[in-house]
């Protein structure tokens, strides 16, 4: 069985790809984990981290090529997005992958159409060093080739991982979270600006006024980085915002992290499930996939990632920036029972090619792909002396 080794952010953070990380490695069977970790994050990893590197330290990436080296993993996967690597625009997750001699897979979580000179470099630097590069939809692979020249026969698409839900109707589990009678419309994620919240806020005094047990509930922790520099007051914005429109009573604020249990406890219950990001640029979206993997109706606009896994019927795309066009959407899925039956069967379907089983499947015959050929004699694991050395 090839070992694989994932590189990364990693639990206890509280951040997307480490939530995706942990997932992946459960799913394919991992070999071992090496965390990207930033300053003010406590100690206390799970007993799969083997090694870690801190963030802003610029030696622990050769030192952690050479433990990877060491550790006798046959492929070792990176995952990326500029933010959680450190140096300008991550510019240090580079010394990793030029220092490592062992085969890597980059899977890349933000691909940007106009990027700075600085970050096409990064990018287009790590996909040519990696042997083979992951995508997560068609659009983020034509945007690879096209915007950084990236050789097509070089990036495999392979879709986000969501877990196995049972479709069930949304009255049987609201009493679970206390909102039985209530038109529940649920977004989830880390806060901070650039989600689009408030633009579902705003539709809210339109909608209460058609539906009035209408409650939009926004879940998540603040993002550890705005949480670090603002404390809350960007979650205390929106609360005023809501206040100010009359709809206090009809949005509330679940500010805590959740695991998946318990978040896929609110996504069962959820009526309308709401992504009114702003940024049209956006080529994977973790929360819309766990959507969909629930059977919920969708409301979106329409970022590159909404408009592929949405299309044919699967949700429901509005215009960015438009009030209007937000509230019509929820008003036509908050009176119409079988509207929202009928979106949520179809993206439930299509989500069935998404589950972690379905995803490491993918993941694992590109590493199967990639790994070197071992010999008997060289699949055993690195003897302890030279794991030591490394250590030191």
């Amino acid at each position: 069985m090839t070992r694989i080794a994932f590189v990364a952010t990693y639990p206890p953070q509280l951040c997307g790809i480490a939530t995706f990380t942990a997932d992946l490695a459960a799913a394919t069977g991992s070999h071992a984990v090496v965390a990207v970790q930033p300053p003010e994050l406590p100690v206390a990893y799970a007993p799969e981290v083997g090694h870690r590197i801190r963030r802003d330290v610029p030696g622990d990436y050769v030192r952690a090529a050479a433990w990877l080296d060491a550790s006798g993993s046959d492929v070792v996967s990176i995952q990326h997005e500029y933010g959680i690597w450190g140096g300008p625009d991550g510019a240090h997750v580079l010394d990793l992958v030029r220092a490592l001699r062992t085969p890597s897979v980059a899977t890349l979580h933000t691909i940007l159409e106009h990027p700075t000179p600085s970050q096409h470099h990064i990018l287009a630097q790590l996909v040519s060093v990696a042997e083979a590069t992951v995508v997560m939809s068609t659009a983020a692979a034509r945007l690879l080739t096209r915007a950084y020249g990236i050789d097509p026969t070089r990036v495999e698409i392979v879709p986000h991982g969501v877990p196995d839900l049972p479709l069930v109707t949304p009255e049987r589990i609201k009493p679970t979270v206390g909102l039985e009678g209530r038109t529940l419309i649920l977004s989830f994620g880390l806060l901070g600006p650039g989600k689009g919240y408030e633009s579902v806020i705003a539709s809210m005094p339109a909608l209460v006024q058609r539906v009035p047990d209408a409650l939009y509930v926004i879940v998540g922790a603040t993002h550890p980085e705005l949480l670090r520099r603002e404390g809350e007051s960007y979650r205390r914005r929106l609360e005023t915002l809501a206040a100010s429109l009359g709809v206090a009573d009809s949005v509330r604020f679940e500010g805590r992290f959740m695991e998946v249990s318990e978040l896929s406890t609110w996504l069962m219950a959820a009526d309308i499930f709401v992504t009114p990001y702003p940024n049209l640029e956006q080529i994977v979206s973790g929360t819309l996939s766990y959507a969909m993997g629930a059977g919920k109706a969708i409301v979106s606009t329409p970022y590159a990632y909404a408009r592929e896994r949405l299309a044919q019927g699967r949700g429901i795309l509005v215009e960015p920036g438009s009030t209007d066009s937000l509230t019509k959407a929820l008003v036509a899925l908050a009176e119409d029972g079988e509207l929202r039956r009928e979106l949520g069967q179809r993206a439930y379907a299509h989500s069935r090619g998404m589950l972690w089983g379905e995803v490491a499947a993918g993941y694992r015959g590109v590493f199967e792909r990639v790994a070197p050929l071992v010999s008997e004699a060289g699949a055993s694991a690195a003897p302890a002396a030279q794991l030591a050395a490394v250590h030191a």
